[in-house]
């Protein structure tokens, strides 16, 4: 349960085999936007999410899945009324939602990126930007050393940074000088650890952002190699900081329910390789909800020591057992 969308992903898996998706699907809530002045999530933000969660659990029951895992991240866990939404969500549904915390997401995400890219990629350092917040983790292990995770989200950026449509010379300006400031203290941090071997970005904004540069359509499969530099980027939103939202919309890779947050996206991702002295950065197919899934399928052995306490105890209460699992939902 993302701060845009819902997404049902559906996995064949057991421990030691590449997970291979068998369905997907999405529904967008953009629930980041259904926060009140209090810092709530409002009743029918709430009552969408779990009509959402509802209709993933028939999926997944028509598709055979063995087991659900349901996971909410930045715009869930960060209501004040949080844990009354997630008591609504379970009484109505019988899903157990998590709401993971931002370090935590930035662990498993990592973990994902490792497991890809394997130990030849020696220290990695991973950028994910989502809805709500940026996370970044550093480390030459499955468990990073380093797990940092920032309110910079790309819809986070958009709602309180912009009031115009396309954003204005001075938000534009402003914004990226704001942002510098609050990534100098994670920039120290990562710098303290040494040069990375390699640099890696996951999530929905940066596949967007470097298929815009050029990489290669999704139809081409996961495994062809699309990267995103720092001289590309800058071009790209000198281009797109001059369009509205329905005009992005119309870019080929740019989704219809996330065109209006991609220039405040690509705003993030700049501050972040310029605070990070990132010159070019290569795109993971794999993130959180692959994490979650490699994270299960350890449990299943007994052998991860290193998993979320949520993600430890709500492993427990679902399952009792060690069976591997077959569906995921976040």
């Amino acid at each position: 349960m993302g701060s845009n969308t819902v997404h049902l992903l559906v996995v064949d898996a057991h421990r030691g085999a590449h997970p291979t998706p068998m369905h997907s699907e999405k529904i967008v809530l953009r629930l980041a936007e259904q926060i009140t002045k209090h810092g709530e999530l409002s009743k029918a933000g709430a009552q969408g999410l779990v009509d959402a969660v509802a209709t993933a659990k028939k999926s997944a029951a028509e598709l055979g899945c063995e087991e659900v895992m349901a996971f909410a991240t930045s715009a869930v866990r960060e209501a004040t009324n949080s844990a009354k939404v997630l008591r609504k969500v379970r009484d109505e549904t019988g899903i157990e939602l998590r709401a993971l915390s931002g370090p935590d997401e930035a662990r498993v995400t990592f973990l994902a990126v490792r497991r890809w890219f394997g130990w030849s990629a020696g220290q990695l350092l991973v950028l994910d930007i989502g809805g709500g917040s940026l996370e970044v983790a550093m480390g030459m292990d499955e468990e990073p050393v380093l797990a940092e995770s920032l309110p910079l989200g790309a819809g986070r950026t958009t709602r309180t940074r912009f009031s115009h449509d396309p954003p204005s010379r001075s938000e534009l300006v402003e914004t990226s000088a704001w942002l510098d400031e609050q990534l100098a203290p994670l920039a120290r941090k990562v710098a303290d650890l040494g040069e990375p071997d390699r640099v890696v970005a996951t999530s929905k904004t940066f596949r967007s952002l470097a298929r815009l540069a050029g990489a290669a359509p999704s139809a081409a499969g996961p495994r062809v190699r699309r990267t995103l530099s720092d001289t590309a980027l800058r071009q790209l939103i000198a281009f797109i900081s001059r369009m509205t939202a329905a005009d992005l919309a119309e870019l080929e890779g740019v989704s219809a329910s996330r065109a209006h947050q991609l220039v405040g996206g690509a705003l993030v991702a700049q501050a972040a390789m310029r605070a990070l002295s990132v010159h070019e950065l290569e795109i993971c197919p794999w993130a959180l909800r692959e994490g979650l899934i490699l994270r299960r399928l350890d449990r299943s052995n007994g052998t991860d020591d290193t998993a979320p306490d949520a993600w430890r105890s709500s492993s427990r209460e679902r399952t009792g057992d060690s069976t591997p699992v077959d569906g995921s939902a976040r």
